[in-house]
């Protein structure tokens, strides 16, 4: 697992390198940028193809001046350095690399008031702010940033699109620079995990630049970013003489007449990623596609869900894919609550919680998988993602829950004020389905004994890598050839 820092903390991590290299923050400036070079190299091969740095006059800045020096030691002649000199402020970093620019031949533009700039460049490589901003861009920074964006070239950010709090987005609409790619160093910032850091940039790639792993990995923060590593710690192979009955058997309540494809697909899952015994309790009206798709899925008879006693048989008890809102439905949900035991619940059985304020009946120990409308209705409006992703911290210790907050990079929210961030998944995956194949597999981790937080780390990575794994080599990917594609995952994170 991987801490996320705040930008102090990265500063931090800077000032400790700095002190036990027993090096100087320039040869950590060289570094930072001899790193973004080398990653520019790998995207933009053509020597030929014309560049166009843009600096501001802090330690960011430097790294542009930096970076452009180093490009044209690397033979790219096409280089024209731009400065945004809005204020007379320099940083000490940033004069010292001036200076080396222009020794190299590079005499840049001032740039004092926001005017046309020139329009010709194929690539921008954006270093006008760093993680530090802390406030929107001011009007010049502003319509410098629509300026650069007008062009039309590829833009590669350094650190941080330029505009771009670190941290939390800042509100309203997004002014900054748009890159194509941001080279962020040693650690992704917290704001590239939200939804909003869409309108910033459409890909980011973390680059080592040497900062001492072991100070981060000391530093207290809410957001932790998981790893393939962590899969093979968390995932248990399994053993010589196991049976059926080692790995438990998960109930799941789901389906209606007319949404049984929810059902199947929750079914298909949570057969795909292990358990040992998978029973639907669906209308009789679905038996006979049941029988067809899976057969190895048992039934439970809705008589059967009459009383919480007939369900102690069940290691886990999970409800949601296609169930419907209707009291029939909610009948099935008060009967799950009664219970007392911790549930997986999900898609229509969020919304019974939400619509009959039941949420405060919910078992400690519970799971919870909502997209953004669901969590909202269940906990309250965000004005944004960063405000409900702390929404969903207070609630997961304060109610003692673990809630999986769905997103492209979906949060893991157990008790204890920590998100655990799932890195996989892909574009190619935004199809109905995907929730019911998530929910089974998370009842399937849940009913061979993982705990809440390990079995929503592990589900959501492999139902994202699987998702990975097939659009690699397809336009789209169904949910059906997600959940088919899990016991291969499962196989590839225990031994990879």
């Amino acid at each position: 697992m991987q801490t996320i820092l705040t930008a102090q903390q990265m500063r931090l991590a800077d000032e400790h390198t700095i002190s036990q290299r027993s090096i100087s923050s320039l040869t950590l400036m060289e570094e930072a940028s001899r790193a973004f070079v080398n990653a520019f190299l790998a995207c933009e091969a053509d020597k030929k193809v014309s560049i166009h740095v843009f600096a501001g006059q802090g330690n960011n800045g430097g790294d542009g001046l930096a970076i452009a020096r180093l490009l044209q030691a690397e033979g790219y002649p096409g280089l024209q350095v731009s400065i945004a000199a809005f204020t007379g402020r320099q940083s000490a970093d940033f004069s010292v690399n001036l200076a080396r620019l222009k020794e190299a031949g590079i005499e840049p533009v001032w740039i004092t008031v926001p005017g046309r700039v020139p329009d010709s460049s194929a690539v921008v490589i954006d270093a006008l702010f760093g993680s530090g901003l802390n406030r929107p861009l001011d009007e010049n920074y502003n319509r410098l940033a629509a300026q650069i964006n007008h062009m039309g070239a590829r833009v590669y950010a350094v650190d941080v699109p330029s505009g771009l709090a670190s941290e939390r987005p800042f509100p309203g609409e997004y002014n900054g620079v748009r890159a194509l790619r941001t080279f962020t160093f040693q650690r992704p910032k917290r704001s590239f995990f939200l939804p909003e850091s869409a309108a910033a940039q459409q890909a980011f790639e973390v680059l080592d630049i040497g900062l001492d792993e072991r100070f981060i990995e000391s530093q207290h923060s809410d957001m932790v970013l998981l790893e393939p590593e962590d899969m093979r710690s968390l995932l248990r192979p399994r053993k010589p003489f196991s049976h059926k009955g080692t790995y438990g058997h998960a109930l799941l309540v789901a389906g209606s007449p007319a949404t049984m494809g929810a059902a199947l697909l929750a079914a298909k899952g949570c057969l795909n990623a292990g358990a040992g015994l998978t029973t639907l309790a669906i209308p009789a009206s679905g038996l006979t596609a049941l029988n067809t798709a899976l057969p190895e899925v048992m039934a439970l008879p809705e008589a059967e869900m009459a009383n919480a006693a007939g369900l102690a048989r069940f290691s886990v008890l999970a409800a949601g894919p296609g169930l419907g809102t209707d009291e029939s439905a909610a009948a099935k949900v008060n009967l799950l609550l009664t219970t007392g035991r911790p549930l997986l619940l999900d898609a229509d059985a969020l919304n019974i919680l939400a619509d009959r304020q039941w949420l405060d009946r919910l078992p400690c120990g519970s799971v919870l998988t909502p997209h953004m409308k669901e969590f909202d209705r269940l906990f309250g409006p965000a004005t944004d993602w960063n405000e409900r992703l702390e929404n969903a911290l207070g609630q997961a210790t304060a109610r003692k829950i673990t809630i999986v907050l769905k997103n492209q990079y979906t949060f893991v929210v157990p008790p204890g004020g920590r998100a655990f961030v799932n890195p996989t998944g892909d574009p190619a995956m935004a199809q109905g389905g995907m929730g019911d194949v998530l929910t089974g597999i998370l009842a399937a981790l849940l009913a061979q004994g993982y705990a809440a937080d390990d079995a929503c780390k592990i589900g959501c990575y492999i139902h994202g890598a699987a998702g990975m794994r097939l659009a690699s080599q397809q336009f789209v990917v169904s949910a059906s050839a997600v959940a088919a594609e899990i016991p291969a995952v499962l196989k590839h994170c225990l031994l990879n």
